[in-house]
């Protein structure tokens, strides 16, 4: 059936919310996915995970504190009853995105969608055409190369295990293997980390990032790098991954190995060249509307365009920006200037602005504090051992150029720098706040 609307949107994710303000303002829309309606944020990824690191952080809480008021010897995480609490807080997740869709007069359609024109999508049996179309079709783990990459389990999967395996390994170094690794390492499972590369969580400062490996093998996770996997064989009772290090051969035994390599745009479905939409690794190549730069009726947001990291406060942006330049013309530009970026591990990573390879590159002239605040009251009160700062300040104008926290409610404290860098808030000014006492926001002056 052929079907005609002013919007089409692929993907139900963070930036499918374009969805329900285009309709708002009388549109005609439609909405695609092949998976659940909620996207991969709700479902599969920000949301869920970070229930299971609220439980880790509990136990490791009370473990930290163990012999210093805090009873909490043998205590672990119930695993099946946290994925039944999981379960039970996004369950609904998909129903009520459905329906409040659906009352607002949105039409949804479950299935792939296929350019087959400009601006023209088949779904099933259904042909969508829309004035414009909005690409929000989200991000897919890249594809494994090796021998026996069918035995990796996804993220996804992880997130829904029914019990916790007594090992578990963790191939690629990013910020999802480490999130896992460390909720694993809390529940009991002796865990492995390998990354190909010389540095793991590459987007983040290098010196943090050390801390936090030192920190994380102290929890008894390996962390094994300049270690490529080469092929996983199934073995009696689990899995042997095989790798080459500097020319050796490496061997590791497992009872799960799962993916934490990367993810990219789910684009491929898609046939984009019917559309005559250019794309790149990153995604649909864009201009600074969110709009492509080789057919006007397609906008793209979230992990489906190349611009921007691939962040959820940046698909938040995006959708902003894509609602302002398709309800009232190409007005609004990205910015994503000062963006906040965390590592859930315990303690978490966090980074907003620029690093300071990156500062130096652009040829910026900067101050740097950075400390190893390990032995700080706001890392001992709560029994950790490690945390560290890292601030960049431009010389001349006391423009903050980027921050990068380590340690005990570093997510909350980066927010703070994501507010300096975004206004512009000079050092010397945020210096003056005056934050309650005594709280972790409290030591931003010290870091600057």
């Amino acid at each position: 059936m052929d079907r005609q609307y002013d919007l089409v949107v692929v993907g139900s994710g963070v930036t499918s919310a374009v969805a329900s303000r285009c309709r708002e303002a009388g549109w005609s829309v439609a909405v695609v996915d092949r998976q659940p309606f909620g996207g991969t944020c709700a479902l599969r990824g920000c949301v869920p995970k970070k229930i299971l690191v609220g439980a880790a952080e509990a136990v490791n809480a009370a473990r930290d504190l163990t012999g210093r008021g805090v009873p909490a010897d043998g205590l672990t995480l119930e695993w099946p009853r946290l994925i039944a609490f999981k379960r039970e807080l996004i369950g609904g997740t998909t129903e009520h995105t459905e329906r409040t869709w659906t009352e607002m007069g949105i039409e949804l359609f479950h299935g792939v969608a296929r350019f087959v024109g400009p601006a023209t999508l088949v779904v099933g049996d259904d042909r969508l055409t829309g004035r414009r179309v909005l690409i929000a079709a989200g991000a897919i783990p890249v594809p494994l190369k090796f021998p026996g990459a069918e035995r990796v389990s996804t993220s996804d999967a992880f997130l829904d295990l029914p019990r916790m395996p007594a090992r578990a390994l963790f191939i690629g170094g990013g910020y999802i293997s480490f999130e896992f690794a460390h909720v694993a390492a809390r529940a009991g499972a002796q865990v492995t980390i390998l990354h190909r590369g010389r540095r793991p969580l590459e987007a983040f400062d290098p010196d943090l990032v050390d801390q936090l490996v030192r920190r994380s093998r102290e929890l008894g996770i390996r962390v094994e790098l300049e270690t490529e996997v080469r092929g996983i064989d199934a073995a009696a009772g689990g899995l042997v991954v095989r790798g080459a290090r500097r020319g050796n051969e490496v061997t590791f035994e497992t009872d799960l190995a799962v993916h934490g390599a990367g993810r990219v745009p789910e684009l491929d479905a898609l046939d984009l060249d019917a559309a005559g939409v250019k794309r790149e690794k990153r995604g649909v190549v864009v201009n600074e509307f969110l709009q492509s730069v080789s057919n006007a009726a397609v906008y793209a947001g979230g992990d489906a365009a190349a611009s921007g990291p691939a962040l959820t406060p940046k698909a938040d942006h995006d959708v902003a920006v894509l609602t302002a330049n398709l309800l009232q013309g190409n007005t609004r530009r990205v910015s994503y200037d000062g963006i906040a970026s965390a590592v859930f591990t315990i303690p978490p990573l966090t980074s907003a602005g620029l690093r300071e390879d990156e500062a130096r590159a652009a040829g910026l002239k900067f101050r740097v504090n950075h400390q190893d605040t390990s032995g700080g009251f706001h890392t001992r009160r709560v029994g950790e051992t490690t945390s560290g700062c890292k601030v960049l300040i431009e010389e001349g104008t006391d423009r903050i150029l980027g921050a990068h926290v380590l340690g005990p409610h570093a997510e909350e404290v980066i927010n703070l720098f994501a507010v300096a860098i975004r206004l512009r808030v000079p050092a010397g000014e945020l210096k003056e706040v005056l934050f309650a006492y005594p709280t972790s926001g409290s030591d931003v002056r010290f870091m600057l």
